[in-house]
């Protein structure tokens, strides 16, 4: 599952980077950007919250 998690944030946030460069509509841009960077958000809290804890 943490493998996963991983995959969808690194292509989440190539998606956030390049959507400012590749896509021309600014409403379009922003709605990505919001998407991405939404999906960014909750998978880096679950990593955080389902990391392995130290002793």
């Amino acid at each position: 599952m943490k493998i996963l998690l991983w995959l969808v944030l690194a292509v989440a946030l190539v998606v956030n980077i390049s959507s400012s460069f590749v896509i021309d509509d600014n409403t379009r841009q922003a709605l990505v950007s919001v998407a991405t960077g939404v999906i960014a958000l909750a998978c880096g809290v679950t990593l955080f919250v389902k990391r392995e804890k130290r002793t």
